[in-house]
Parts: C-alpha cells; structure tokens; sequence
C-alpha cells in the first residue's frame, strides 16, 4: 500500500468512519496539534536515551495520545466503532506523577518560570505549549461535538506535567529557574493580612 493516496489533494481528509472535511476543520485542527506535541515528545525521548527514568511514563502518554487521536478522528454520528482503548485513567495518571516529581524536588512551584533551562527542560515547555493549544482547539471541537470525558482532563493535566517535568530536569541538573512573577493566587495569599 502507497503512503499517498490523493485524496486529500484538494483540501480534504477523511475521519474515522469514512466521512470527509476539509483539513483546517476544528476536528482537524486539534488532532493536528495534539499530534505535533506527540512528535516533541519523541524528540524529548531521544533527547534522554533509552534508559532514562521517564522512558516509560513517556511512552505510555504517546501511546494514549494515539488512541486519543483516534477517538477524536471519530464523529459522533460515525456509524462505526473505534476499538481502540480510551486511557480513562490518564488524569489520575499525571496527577501521581506530578505529585511525585514535586516530592522529589528541592523548591516548591510557585512562579511562572522563562521556558528554558536546558534543552530537556526547554523540550519539555514546547510540549507543554503544544499541549495548551491543542487544549484550545479542543475546546472548540467541543462546542461542535461530542468527547468523551477523559480526553479534555488528560489533556489539561498533561500540560501541568510537562510544566512539572521541565522544574524536575532543572532542579535535577542544578540550573536555577528564571523566574517571572508568584503564581497568581500566591500573589493573593501573600497580600493578605496576617
């Protein structure tokens, strides 16, 4: 079987069931974006060799990023089943993660930080954008269609993870965090009166 088909020649894609629209659909959109941060995820995985501690946890999301995907290929009205799993788990996922990488680390997070750091910490803040922007489009798709429950809370937390994720690869390589301002609602906590 080709790779190219044609059929999208003219400005078009197919969705999970067989129905076409055009390629700068909502629906399109979202799965686009989703799957551009799956790609930095794999070049973030490259970036940390084969026997990296999050190896697995990394390759579990791309793999649920997939089977996301699908799903969100799939109208509502398809007359077609999608077989593929729904990770109806992934929030809680992130969240024990997240709470462990916070555990493990020597600062709390309480600043929106400069993306950067390293090129593992910066890798993980362009997955985190990506993710946030796939979240917007996500929303969007929303309005128009049905989606199941778990796949805007995986997706929210997702990008917190990453955010986490680049704090513990900083904090792990001792390079300090530029730091932009206290978290809004710290912000509010330190204003008040004692």
């Amino acid at each position: 079987m080709k790779i190219y088909t044609k059929k999208g020649d003219k400005g078009t894609t197919g969705l999970f069931g067989g129905s076409r629209v055009s390629k700068d659909d909502v629906r399109i959109e979202c799965i686009g974006t989703l799957d551009e941060a799956n790609s930095t995820i794999g070049l973030l995985r490259v970036k940390l060799g084969d026997g990296h501690e999050w190896q697995p946890n990394l390759h579990k999301i791309q793999k649920d990023l997939m089977d996301m995907m699908s799903h969100l290929a799939r109208p509502s009205d398809a007359k077609k089943e999608n077989k593929n799993p729904m990770p109806v788990d992934g929030a809680t996922f992130c969240e024990e993660w997240i709470d462990a990488l916070e555990a493990a680390m020597t600062s709390p997070s309480d600043y929106f930080l400069l993306p950067g750091g390293n090129e593992v910490s910066a890798l993980c803040h362009v997955a985190r954008t990506q993710l946030r922007r796939g979240e917007r489009s996500l929303v969007s798709l929303i309005k128009t269609d049905e989606v199941h429950e778990a796949i805007p809370a995986y997706i929210n937390r997702l990008s917190d993870l990453f955010f986490t994720l680049a704090r513990a690869e900083m904090d792990k390589a001792g390079v300090a965090e530029e730091k932009w301002q206290l978290f809004l609602y710290k912000r509010f906590k330190s204003a008040e009166p004692s």
